[in-house]
């Protein structure tokens, strides 16, 4: 009997190695080509801050950057997207690796679904046009119980899309736990410190963050990085999350990270959120990617395999 559940167990590690390997992820193609670098996000089970946000359960990755305008562009000719994004002619130009702002959150969940389409995955989010005052508008739906990738504890997201927009709990972990801090623990600020960052306009400057400025630096010139890699999740653009949020009955999503003008440091610590719905010239975004669900299903067998063995030794 040991031998099957081994297999099981070798069959788990060589899935996770696989996932995690595959961080620079291509779409488009031709001229029209551009790739997203995905960095892993691993430690799955560690607990939440005092916030009451960050604990994931598995292994994901999630952009190294923002969503640039140059992915947009590319991504609307490939596509019919046709999204449109904020002149930021006011704020230090509209350069091609400057960050995707002025989205929606529809918007950027169109942006996650073709992403999914077209590498032939699952759309992640239900989004159909209903007529609202007489006016054509997108709206986002739950999944529901009886459709494929239907998940009881996020009714939105389907459990079998490959890249979805980060959750509040999945992008406050990029931004703040270090598995190396006291074991695993969070630090205050997105870029390893619970000291208030240097404020800078652009650079790589360990520490700093794009904030305090007259306008944004480019996606992968935009300060010090978190544990994890990730960059410029305080400062630059805000960005959008997939959490929901309800006030007076209404749902909006969850922001995060202020915008690379705001100088107030308290809105960079990891208990600043707000909620918006729709898009503003300092909103952007970057996009998580989950595993396969059979690399989810191995995850199980090879966990359950491991439990049957402790218990027969014991």
């Amino acid at each position: 009997m040991l031998r099957p559940l081994c297999t099981a167990i070798v069959l788990v590690s060589f899935t996770s190695i696989s996932f995690a390997q595959s961080l620079l992820q291509t779409f488009g193609s031709g001229a029209n080509a551009f790739s997203i670098d995905f960095v892993e996000i691993g430690n799955p089970g560690n607990a939440s801050d005092n916030t009451g946000y960050g604990q994931v359960n598995y292994t994901y990755n999630i952009g190294k950057y923002e969503i640039s305008r140059s992915i947009i562009e590319k991504a609307n000719a490939a596509s019919s997207l046709n999204l449109t994004m904020a002149d930021l002619t006011n704020y230090g130009g509209n350069s091609p690796n400057k960050p995707a702002t002025g989205l929606s959150w529809i918007d950027t969940a169109k942006f996650v679904n073709w992403l999914n389409t077209s590498q032939g995955y699952q759309a992640a989010y239900k989004i159909e046009q209903r007529t609202v005052a007489l006016a054509s508008v997108d709206v986002v739906l739950r999944w529901g119980s009886n459709e494929n990738g239907f998940d009881s504890q996020n009714q939105f997201r389907n459990s079998n899309a490959r890249y979805v927009l980060p959750s509040a709990d999945e992008w406050h972990k990029a931004a703040f736990y270090d598995p190396n801090k006291n074991g695993g623990g969070y630090w205050l600020y997105p870029n390893q410190n619970d000291t208030v960052p240097t404020k800078v306009s652009g650079g790589l400057l360990s520490g700093s963050v794009v904030n305090g400025q007259s306008g944004p630096a480019d996606v992968d010139n935009a300060g010090g990085t978190s544990a994890y890699g990730t960059m410029a999740q305080g400062g630059n653009a805000s960005e959008f999350t997939e959490t929901v949020s309800v006030f007076a009955g209404n749902e909006y999503r969850r922001m995060v990270d202020p915008m690379w003008g705001n100088g107030m440091d308290f809105m960079l610590q990891s208990s600043y959120s707000v909620s918006r719905f729709e898009g503003e010239d300092s909103i952007g975004f970057r996009v998580a990617s989950v595993p396969e669900p059979s690399a989810l299903s191995l995850l199980a067998i090879g966990l359950s395999g491991l439990a049957m063995m402790r218990r027969r030794r014991s």
